[in-house]
């Protein structure tokens, strides 16, 4: 990631904690770049929720469900679907790359209970090809180039829910 902070540090009063999550710099810089962004991108990047770790938009904790490719008038595309996580969210996250021109996963096995694909984090920046999309996991990245994103919360099939 180029702006959000994976390890960051955090004075508390009780001392400082080390490797928390920091999207400070993105957030002071995204007005910089925010009008370079395609729409879909831009939209996505600058809702408020997005980084509220308390909210129940924020993508932090969501995880990966499924990947899928395809084509449609002569572009490529991708989806990601992402499950809720069922203490802070109430909705499912589905993103679509339109117009794919290059993609990354670089995410390793989990070595643990928790599971590979949840996600600490995620950074949208303007591209020549229209905007870059880095999602971290604990155990590595996910990078789409596309021509513009679209990303849309759908209501959860939770049985936790009330």
């Amino acid at each position: 990631m180029k702006y959000v902070d994976l390890n960051a540090s955090m004075a508390l009063p009780g001392g400082v904690v080390h490797g928390v999550t920091d999207p400070t710099e993105y957030l002071e810089r995204l007005p910089e770049f925010f009008e370079t962004l395609p729409a879909g991108a831009r939209a996505f990047a600058a809702d408020s929720l997005h980084y509220d770790f308390h909210g129940p938009r924020c993508v932090k904790d969501l995880t990966l469900e499924r990947v899928s490719f395809g084509k449609t008038a002569g572009e490529n595309f991708m989806e990601f679907a992402f499950r809720h996580n069922c203490w802070k969210h109430e909705e499912d996250l589905l993103v679509r790359y339109e117009g794919v021109s290059d993609y990354r996963i670089d995410v390793a096995a989990p070595s643990g209970i928790e599971p590979r694909s949840a996600v600490i984090l995620d950074e949208i920046l303007p591209h020549p090809d229209g905007c870059s999309h880095e999602i971290a996991f604990r155990t590595g990245t996910v990078m789409v180039v596309c021509r513009d994103l679209t990303a849309m919360w759908v209501e959860a099939d939770c049985p936790d829910k009330p």
